[in-house]
């Protein structure tokens, strides 16, 4: 009995995890933001702390965020383009994560 409760325990913990398994950061650094992208200040692109400012409190942020990252584009943040970054550099949902861990600060 005592090693089914800790086997439960065991698969419960692993099951919890698997949906928390997405990182962002990681997510991010793997799609290849980080080269252009930091968290607080300007690199090539806007610090991740910008962007989360100017986008807050708008609730179509993430999917217009998105489709700036799917489709690429300049102007907005200066001169420097941002590339288009396909499905097969990250994935729609680790996009969507990303962005919405980016507007959260």
């Amino acid at each position: 009995m005592k090693y089914a409760f800790v086997l439960a325990a065991l698969l419960a913990t692993a099951a919890s995890g698997s949906a928390l398994a997405a990182d962002p950061a990681a997510a991010a650094q793997k799609a290849g933001c980080m080269a252009c992208h930091t968290m607080d200040k300007k690199m090539v692109g806007p610090a991740f702390k910008d962007i989360a400012a100017k986008y807050k409190g708008q609730g179509d942020a993430v999917a217009k965020l998105s489709d700036k990252v799917r489709k690429g584009g300049s102007g907005v943040w200066g001169p420097i383009p941002m590339p288009p970054n396909a499905a097969e550099k990250i994935s729609d949902a680790d996009l969507k994560d990303v962005v919405g861990w980016i507007l959260k600060g």
